[in-house]
């Protein structure tokens, strides 16, 4: 679950709250906002914040766990006057690992390697709209984009289908819609639809479909050079193939 914002179009918030009671602050510079990896000290504070951003209640170890010293999670907060007023939240799993809603995701040839999980994102709300999630968000991708994560293929997340806010947000940063979840969320007894989106990095890519494998055929005419060796390599390694398994055959025969 990932969110910047639980506003609905009319203005109030899921518990009722209305989106002008805080008044905006406007940060002189973002250069005034420090980043730092959660610690334990911060457990309590990080718990009222996500308590008061996120409609769905998270258990008191997922807390300590993401507090931690030794966190496996990627957990980096903004702070600002010696308090933080927001954070990030990720995972990096192996895409095998997967759960069937997530499927799909990654080509087949990409299920070796990882992907990236964006379980929360929150902006106190005084502080909304001076750029701090995008400096948080950005803080993330630029993690994954170093050499040694080079096996994160994708970044994904969930989100409800009425959090226009976020959706935006997400959009803007070229995230893409994968899916329609329904139902996915259970808030306060009630199911409410979802969203995944997904953000293709470090040459990953989804499924390839008909209309993918046109285009690249295409693109390899239309450039003039290319589609002939690439035929070859196909076909070469298809025979490959076939020979292989007729002399394991034979093998087993004998």
């Amino acid at each position: 679950m990932a969110d910047i914002s639980w506003y609905q179009p009319n203005g109030k918030c899921l518990d009722g709250c209305s989106a002008s009671d805080e008044k905006p602050i406007s940060l002189y510079s973002l250069a005034d906002v420090q980043l730092r990896f959660l610690c334990p000290e911060d457990l309590d504070e990080v718990r009222a914040l996500c308590q008061d951003w996120f409609p769905i209640e998270y258990p008191f170890y997922w807390y300590e766990q993401i507090t931690s010293t030794n966190s496996k999670f990627y957990s980096l907060a903004a702070i600002y006057n010696q308090q933080i007023i927001g954070l990030i939240v990720a995972k990096i799993k192996p895409y095998s690992n997967q759960i069937e809603d997530n499927e799909g995701i990654l080509a087949k040839s990409l299920s070796d390697y990882d992907i990236a999980y964006i379980l929360s994102l929150g902006v106190l709300k005084q502080y909304r709209r001076n750029g701090i999630a995008s400096l948080l968000l950005d803080s993330f991708l630029k993690h994954l984009l170093m050499p040694e994560r080079r096996k994160v293929k994708a970044v994904f997340l969930h989100v409800l289908t009425t959090n226009s806010a976020a959706i935006l947000f997400y959009e803007q940063k070229k995230f893409r819609l994968h899916s329609f979840l329904p139902y996915y969320y259970s808030i306060k007894g009630k199911c409410k639809d979802g969203f995944m989106y997904v953000l293709y990095i470090n040459d990953g890519h989804p499924p390839w479909t008909i209309y993918d494998y046109i285009k690249f055929m295409c693109g390899k005419v239309i450039n003039g050079v290319g589609i002939f060796p690439w035929m070859f390599f196909r076909l070469n390694k298809m025979l490959h193939w076939v020979w292989k398994e007729q002399s394991r055959d034979l093998h087993e025969e004998h």
